[in-house]
């Protein structure tokens, strides 16, 4: 079995401090416990590089440089790596400009030199997650997804919530009457009810705003 593993959000665990190059905790990650892993690697949330679209992915070399003969059947040879990169990435993407790439190889070698705190300049999100969160909470709101094994979730990109009574298609309707948009979990694949909320468009006079409209909004749907 190969697992692909999606680490878009790369040491944005706030809990620990994994920006640290070569120094415990590392970011826990599957390679660590099998050959038969590729590592997605987004730059538009780590490195807050989302505009120019680019990421990465990463294999192992045992992978890579294995051979299937339904791969040789199918595209006439080659190993998986290479079957990979010029079959599948070339045929399903637009790719992306060699200035995307110049940076993010850039920023990749100054976050390895120790030069460049990548995880400093996102932590604001965390910020943001737990203001909101305990907004929520004030009125009426419960976090669906709160535990990460047996820690609490951390605060970062996105955070979930529910209403007593509500399906998530319900509540996200009947939020949008009150300015607040989100999406159902449902959608993302969850069978939990509720909804999934982003950090990235808050600004700091909105929270009060937020309160307000959240504190009619417990006024009209009192549990």
């Amino acid at each position: 079995m190969i697992v692909i593993e999606d680490l878009a959000y790369f040491a944005m665990d706030f809990r620990k401090e994994l920006e640290i190059p070569f120094q415990a905790p590392f970011q826990p990650t599957v390679a660590r416990y099998t050959d038969n892993y590729i590592i997605q690697i987004s730059g538009s949330k780590a490195f807050s590089y989302a505009g120019q679209r680019i990421g990465v992915t990463v294999m192992s070399d045992r992978l890579y440089h294995r051979t299937y003969p339904g791969l040789t059947i199918r595209y006439g040879g080659g190993t998986f790596g290479t079957v990979y990169i010029h079959r599948v990435l070339y045929a399903l993407s637009a790719g992306t400009g060699h200035t995307a790439q110049f940076a993010l190889a850039a920023m990749f070698k100054a976050a390895s030199d120790g030069s460049f705190d990548f995880v400093s300049r996102v932590q604001e999100y965390g910020r943001r997650a737990e203001k909101l969160k305990n907004i929520f909470t004030k009125y009426g709101f419960r976090i669906v997804y709160d535990r990460d094994l047996e820690e609490p979730i951390a605060d970062g990109f996105y955070f979930t919530i529910a209403y007593p009574g509500m399906t998530g298609s319900q509540l996200m309707e009947l939020l949008i009457y009150y300015g607040i948009s989100a999406i159902s979990l449902g959608t993302t694949g969850s069978d939990q009810e509720g909804l999934r909320a982003c950090t990235s468009f808050i600004k700091d006079h909105q929270y009060e705003l937020l309160e307000e409209r959240l504190a009619i909004f417990r006024e009209n749907n009192s549990v």
